[in-house]
């Protein structure tokens, strides 16, 4: 072998090393990248877009709190009911409750859910009847005591009284109070009153 072929061969050798060695830094660079990557990915993801971790995000917060609100509405509710049975004296489950609003004052109406159910049916006839009575005279202590606080309204009822009527009626599973009145202040201040009571209630009946 004359040493031109010689170092042709050692050229040839030399060069493939450095491919090979070449080729395997470029391997090593492109996994640290995707390692990299896949690290940025996983930071985003857990972040979001503003850099926020999951304990941050807006949405995230919002399921805790409306978790919260869930059980303080719950506890509401059941502070409610206790409180309703025990000023109204007759069971708040048993039945149901509607506040509607008239174009000339408004209808408290509670009815029994079982027809059958004498024990309630008695009761809530007695209260409503009382009510009519109390509210005519400016008395509001019921529904204060039900509500834990002053209801709206209440306040300028109570001034105006001479101006409402409370007119009981006795329905066929239960009854209701017909509250009338021609005075304007008076009329806001009944379905301020009702619209409360509605929202308090849960009852479902339009706010209009």
């Amino acid at each position: 072998m004359n040493k031109r072929t010689l170092a042709a061969l050692l050229a040839s050798a030399l060069f493939a090393a450095s491919a090979a060695v070449y080729a395997l830094a470029q391997k090593r660079t492109s996994a640290q990248d995707a390692q990299t990557n896949e690290s940025k990915t996983g930071d985003a993801h857990q972040a979001g877009d503003g850099g926020m971790n999951h304990a941050d995000c807006p949405l995230m917060r919002g399921g805790e709190s409306s978790k919260t609100q869930q059980n303080a509405h719950g506890a509401h509710d059941a502070a409610l009911e206790e409180r309703g049975e025990r000023a109204m004296g007759f069971s708040q489950t048993a039945t149901v409750h509607h506040f509607l609003l008239k174009a000339d004052g408004g209808v408290i109406q509670v009815e029994v859910r079982d027809a059958a159910d004498a024990s309630n049916l008695e009761l809530v006839r007695q209260h409503l009847s009382h009510i009519a009575q109390a509210f005519a005279a400016g008395d509001f202590e019921t529904p204060m005591l039900v509500h834990a606080r002053v209801p709206p309204g209440t306040d300028t009822m109570r001034r105006l009284k001479s101006e409402i009527s409370y007119t009981y009626e006795q329905t066929e599973t239960g009854g209701r109070i017909r509250i009338n009145t021609q005075n304007a202040e008076a009329l806001t201040a009944v379905h301020t009153f009702l619209r409360f009571q509605i929202e308090d209630h849960h009852t479902g009946d339009p706010l209009n």
